[in-house]
């Protein structure tokens, strides 16, 4: 019998090599190399398969299957499409099994809903069940073994399957352990095939690495078609669903969920929960942020401390740091606003992340607000991308964010100038981020701490 070949496989990106190496060649991560032994190639040759024209290929409208949770149907985009891959990824303990507990609740009222797990009993999965409430007619198998998996979606073909977790699945083909990259690939492939061919909505959960993102291979977040990054403190009661990857869909949507005692309740309506600010408060502002096609207002807290050190720090929640730093240099070289002798510390409340440049002008107001000592002026929020001349640009959808400050309440909104004009509301527009600060600040004249 001839010797099973050995490969080593990097843990970060899949690279494998007939021997060892220290350093990863593919992505120069030290030590991620494991070895894993590979399994025996099938000799049968595949008959060839005439191709098609793309004209004579026929596309069935298949109407997309609603997971009965509506902040999950936002991310995906209008619901699970039916034959997809999906994989969802989230810190151990944010709400990843709950939540699809719940969406698989929602869809066995007419549809056939299979939850396999690897990690927990049956009983566990029933006691979590009983106390989302609604779950009954949810089937459920427990099995780690993939041929059996596959073998089951084949004969069974329910309509929508969640397999908890990637990780737990193994090939006894293969001679690695569960969870290495042979194993994660070879299960992601095999039910990605099964998957198109019986036509079942797959979605599939794993785990994350220490910086966040999803362990395995690359090849997983490839061969899927949506990718969804589930993230929140467990400390705290709000999550925040997004999509990193969606062939059907916008990768800008945005879920918000607050975890109650009788499992996910969905936020229809977040600006009330994380843009709820304290008048006179000096040190926050608030942002009108645009989350694809949802606005959403978010408060901006900030710290100026004088500093000790000889390199301040620019720490920053929610927030890219690179951003911030940039903000920071602008405010001194074109506001006036001297914060080369402070740490300034900076955070996005309720721990929503923001990306877009959209809400540069409300994380300057709270900087300035906090070095200044003086509070930004009462129901005010603020938008506008800041150049590195200290000129604002104006924002995508200003429209949307403008209806969405109205609908809170705010009475004044500083923004970049040709921003349209809104009943209800007064538009300060501000050409320079100084105009800006003159006119979202109480006392602007007021010199900064520590002059």
């Amino acid at each position: 019998m001839p010797k099973a070949a050995v490969q080593y496989a990097c843990t970060e990106c899949g690279y494998s090599a007939g021997r060892w190496f220290g350093k990863c060649p593919g992505c120069s991560s030290f030590g991620t190399l494991v070895e894993e032994v590979a399994g025996r190639a099938a000799t049968a040759k595949a008959p060839p398969k005439p191709p098609l024209r793309l004209v004579d290929v026929r596309a069935d409208e298949a109407e997309r299957i609603r997971t009965g949770v509506p902040e999950l149907d936002r991310v995906l985009g209008g619901g699970l499409v039916p034959a997809s891959l999906v994989l969802v990824g989230g810190e151990p303990g944010v709400g990843k099994s709950t939540l699809l507990l719940m969406a698989l609740a929602a869809m066995s009222a007419d549809r056939r809903a299979l939850l396999v797990t690897g990690e927990e009993s049956v009983a566990q999965v029933k006691l979590r069940a009983e106390r989302l409430g609604g779950a009954e007619r949810v089937e459920i198998l427990a099995e780690t073994e993939l041929d059996t998996v596959c073998e089951t979606l084949e004969t069974e073909r329910p309509d929508v399957c969640v397999i908890d977790s990637v990780q737990t699945l193994y090939s006894a083909e293969l001679g690695s352990a569960p969870g290495s990259v042979a194993q994660v690939r070879e299960a992601a492939a095999r039910l990605l095939r099964v998957s198109k061919e019986a036509g079942v909505a797959t979605i599939l959960v794993g785990h994350v690495t220490k910086d966040g993102s999803v362990a395995g291979p690359r090849v997983l977040e490839h061969l899927v078609d949506c990718v969804l990054q589930f993230e929140g403190d467990r400390y705290h009661a709000h999550r925040v669903l997004r999509a990193a990857k969606n062939r059907f869909g916008s990768t800008n949507e945005l879920g918000v969920f607050e975890m109650t005692g009788a499992g996910l309740v969905a936020v229809p309506d977040p600006s009330e929960v994380f843009g709820r600010t304290v008048d006179g408060e000096p040190g926050a502002a608030v942002a009108c942020a645009l989350e694809g096609t949802r606005p959403i207002l978010l408060e901006i807290q900030a710290l100026v401390s004088q500093t000790d050190l000889a390199m301040p720090r620019r720490v920053a929640t929610g927030v890219d740091p690179k951003r911030l730093a940039m903000i920071v240099a602008v405010l001194g070289r074109h506001a006036g606003v001297a914060l080369g002798q402070a740490d300034v510390f900076v955070n996005v409340a309720g721990g929503v992340r923001i990306d877009e440049p959209g809400a540069d002008l409300a994380i300057a107001l709270a900087i300035a607000s906090a070095a200044r000592r003086v509070p930004v002026h009462a129901a005010t929020a603020a938008f506008g991308e800041i150049g590195l001349t200290g000129r604002l640009r104006p924002a995508a959808r200003a429209e949307r964010r403008l209806e969405e400050c109205g609908k809170l309440g705010l009475k004044n909104v500083v923004a970049p100038p040709e921003t349209p004009k809104r009943p209800g509301l007064r538009v300060t527009e501000a050409e320079t981020l100084r105009h800006a600060l003159k006119a979202g600040l109480d006392g602007a004249s007021a010199e900064p701490s520590g002059h």
